[in-house]
């Protein structure tokens, strides 16, 4: 008795003190990132969407932490997807707008993406969906860190069947499968598979790498228009297509996350959710909503910026958490580099690490300010916690104008006079009331933030140039 109790003080003992030491470190996290395109703040029922439910999303919401003020980092496809990438401010890596099919310029291959710093540490990497960053050979994905690629090179309506073709003359529109074009997309019905082909890819991209750290870029074409889904879950939604379209966008996430769960790698795995910018709403019924903030995708007011996040790892990220922090797209790399244990790119970036707030330190805020940069390198915009001071600027508006409805646009204006104006977020998100005289303490302070961007990055509108600006790549060079 005095032997069999002496062996279990002991075990005891090794387990409390020591045998922590002989456990096997962590598995390194999974990393898979949703990012959607033309997604709007309110396109998901746990930010107010009606009509249709995303339920797994919702889910996703309830386990992990649902971020409100969070920004893409430009109100544009190729411009925000550099930055997601790379970490950095677009136009300091010299990517502005909207690549149209075999343009001369592309993501830099000198610059480091999240899929280069993870494949350095190990990682298999792919990447299924929008690529938009370039589609001559030396900018496709398998050049920039991705071991494997499906998907569109660019948005699926730069295509024959666009509603300004006679002016565009865009060629044919091919799946490109690692760096070769496959299956001509033709119609919209070849377009309504483009969900579910990812979705299978996605799929079977986790159950080849189970066995090893994996990271997985899922960068779904829709909903940008034009708008597409399949037979299963057409007529669906009591909205019409765009809640088809939203529908089975939620479904492809559910069968990823049932995925992960079903290798055992939910546990391990790191799952973020976003958007490249705000909705297109001069599409009317075929875009999204903005969830009541100001204008849309294409401008510097929070309707273009503001996207949904949501960020789930069970064990790590606290459930259930809602934070109103400003944060952005930029701060992925960072984050995803620290987590995963790897190093940060050798040129300088603009994200901060957010890992201690997602980890659930509520009194540090990562992200002080952040610029509000569009057409190729126009401040148009800046902001501070909640106040945001906006130049006077040309630019976008969908404000009194008729949208367009069954896929076709309506007006709109590039070249509307916006005037400076401060607004106070926390009170009017909205961006309705100018309330520059009232506090002419904080227009100072954001107008020398303003001056320090101008010096490193340049302004447009102010004819001047930065110093810190990197070159696109191109073609040739």
């Amino acid at each position: 008795m005095k032997i069999t109790f002496f062996i279990v003080l002991i075990a005891g003992v090794w387990s409390a003190l020591g045998g922590w030491v002989a456990r096997p470190a962590a598995t390194t996290p999974n990393v898979v990132l949703f990012f959607i395109d033309d997604l709007g703040y309110g396109d998901l029922s746990c930010n107010g969407a009606s009509g249709y439910t995303t339920p797994n999303l919702d889910q996703m919401a309830t386990e992990g932490i649902r971020f409100t003020s969070f920004l893409a980092a430009q109100a544009v496809c190729s411009a925000s997807r550099a930055a997601l990438l790379t970490g950095c401010y677009p136009n300091r890596v010299g990517m502005f707008g909207a690549l149209g099919p075999n343009s001369p310029i592309g993501l830099n291959p000198d610059e480091e993406t999240i899929a280069e710093l993870l494949k350095e540490k190990g990682y298999a990497t792919g990447i299924f969906g929008k690529w938009h960053l370039g589609s001559q050979a030396k900018f496709l994905p398998q050049q920039q860190g991705f071991d494997d690629y499906y998907g569109v090179p660019y948005s699926h309506d730069m295509w024959p069947l666009h509603p300004n073709q006679a002016q565009a003359h865009y060629p044919p529109l091919y799946l490109i499968e690692g760096s070769a074009p496959t299956q001509e997309v033709k119609t919209l019905e070849d377009a309504s598979q483009l969900t579910s082909s990812i979705t299978e890819r996605a799929v079977g991209f986790i159950r080849k790498h189970k066995k090893e750290p994996f990271f997985l870029y899922v960068p779904h074409p829709l909903p940008h228009v034009p708008l597409a889904a399949s037979r299963r879950f057409r007529g669906k939604s009591a909205i019409g297509l765009l809640g088809d379209v939203m529908m089975e966008l939620d479904w492809s996430v559910g069968q990823i996350m049932q995925e992960l769960k079903q290798q055992g790698l939910d546990k391990n795995t790191i799952v973020i959710f976003t958007s490249d910018n705000g909705p297109w709403l001069n599409y009317g019924d075929h875009a999204g909503s903005a969830g009541g903030f100001r204008e849309g995708k294409g401008t510097s007011f929070e309707g273009g910026h503001r996207v949904p996040c949501l960020i789930r790892w069970p064990g790590v990220v606290p459930a259930g958490r809602v934070c109103n922090k400003l944060l952005t797209t930029l701060e992925i790399l960072p984050t995803v580099a620290k987590l995963c244990g790897t190093r940060l790119p050798k040129k300088s970036i603009d994200g901060v690490d957010m890992v201690a707030l997602l980890k659930g330190d509520e009194t540090v805020t990562p992200r002080d300010h952040f610029f509000y940069y569009y057409r190729k390198n126009s401040l148009e915009a800046v902001r501070k916690g909640d106040w945001k001071l906006v130049f006077a600027h040309p630019g976008r508006t969908y404000e009194g104008f008729l949208p367009g409805k069954g896929g076709q646009p309506g007006p709109s204006t590039e070249e509307h006079e916006f005037p400076t104006a401060l607004y106070d977020l926390r009170r009017d998100p909205g961006e309705r009331y100018d309330v520059r005289e009232q506090n002419p303490k904080i227009v100072a302070v954001l107008e020398k933030l303003a001056e320090e961007a101008r010096a490193d990055l340049g302004d447009d509108l102010q004819k001047r140039a930065g110093k810190n600006g990197r070159p696109a790549g191109r073609v040739g060079n």
